[in-house]
């Protein structure tokens, strides 16, 4: 017969409560949900469109519901999304050449991606207020 020990009281693998939450581990994350936010983004996206195919009082529904507050909270949020998410993708595209690995530049490129997500996507609305007159 084989001699069995009792079980041991450690997780068997790395467990979330091991990890210390490092910045470049939460982007990960939220690449993540943004791309999931991404796909909702463009159900609503197809949504607009649709209104604007199906006649001016639809589309003028669509439009009064962007209009709102939670609307314009939902529209900048999919602003923020669609950048983060497609400079997550440069970053990656870059590690795709083998560069950028080592751990400052790791690290670096994770505040850069965090920075200009949300730079640029103030940068847009600010733009898009400027061009419809609001500003």
């Amino acid at each position: 017969m084989s001699d069995t020990k009792a079980p041991t009281q450690r997780p068997l693998s790395p467990h979330l409560q091991i990890y210390k939450p490092m910045l470049t581990m939460m982007l990960s994350i939220v690449h993540r949900i943004t791309g999931v936010a991404l796909y909702v983004g463009t159900i609503l996206l197809t949504w607009w469109l649709i209104a604007a195919a199906s006649g001016p009082d639809y589309y003028d529904w669509v439009n009064a519901f962007f209009a709102t507050f939670i609307g314009r909270l939902i529209l900048f949020g999919y602003t923020w999304a669609l950048i983060h998410h497609m400079l997550g993708g440069i970053r990656h595209l870059i590690w795709d050449t083998g560069r950028g690995f080592d751990l400052d530049t790791v690290e670096f490129s994770a505040r850069l991606i965090l920075l200009g997500s949300i730079g640029l996507t103030i940068l847009v609305w600010v733009i898009g207020y400027m061009y419809l007159g609001k500003i």
